[in-house]
């Protein structure tokens, strides 16, 4: 077996890894968002529960989150007479956006207690509501702002989506590693598993860098 009959089962894997990856980082966003927004709120409801969501999914191992969404969610569901079994799309797709939801929303709090206290005065001068300022002012000045870090999220969150192999999700790392169990090429399989993952890295930066631009320009524009 060459390198060539490798090609197929690790492509088809490949695919897997991009639409995982495409999903969680969208939904990872939202988020994002959400609990960013949430720690910064004067409900005392939505704010305690975004830290705590923040808290948990910051503080423990994704793998350990992936495991118990998989595995001990279901026990719980059946217990109280319910069924949660999640298919392991959704489980790895909901593990890896709660996780990257959670360090971004740091990003975003922090994007959007740095716009300057002249925006948030004016916005009062004009007698917007919080909400207005917020959605008129914060955050479109704080965009710009989090993209970098977002951009080093996302690759980071398409590293992390190996992890998912683990639960039987046929991802490129688990069609390596079925690939690998039955040829025994150790280094080939490997080698390919490597530069795959550091090409799809590096086409994720340029998508990321190129919007990036794209709402600077924006920012321009709207300044």
């Amino acid at each position: 077996m060459d390198w060539l009959s490798y090609a197929r089962p690790l492509l088809q894997g490949a695919q897997v890894t991009v639409e995982l990856t495409l999903y969680s980082s969208i939904l990872g966003a939202l988020f994002a968002f959400a609990f960013g927004i949430g720690r910064l709120s004067p409900n005392l409801l939505w704010r305690t529960a975004s830290i705590t969501m923040i808290e948990i999914f910051r503080g423990t191992s994704l793998l350990v989150q992936l495991f118990w969404l998989f595995f001990a969610l279901p026990i719980i569901g059946q217990q109280l007479g319910f069924d949660w079994r999640l298919h392991p799309v959704v489980a790895g797709t909901l593990a890896l956006s709660l996780n990257i939801g959670a360090y971004g929303a740091e990003v975003v709090r922090g994007a959007i207690q740095a716009v300057p206290p002249a925006q948030y005065e004016a916005a009062k001068a004009l007698d917007f509501t919080p909400r207005q300022t917020l959605w008129r002012i914060a955050i479109p000045q704080a965009i710009p702002e989090m993209m970098p870090t977002f951009g080093n999220l996302a690759i980071q969150n398409l590293k992390d989506t190996a992890l998912v192999s683990l639960i039987g999700l046929s991802d490129l790392a688990f069609q390596a590693e079925r690939i690998r169990n039955f040829t025994q090429d150790s280094v080939s399989i490997y080698t390919l598993l490597l530069l795959m993952y550091f090409g799809m890295a590096l086409v994720l930066a340029a998508i990321m860098r190129l919007l990036e631009r794209h709402v600077g320009r924006w920012r321009a524009r709207g300044t």
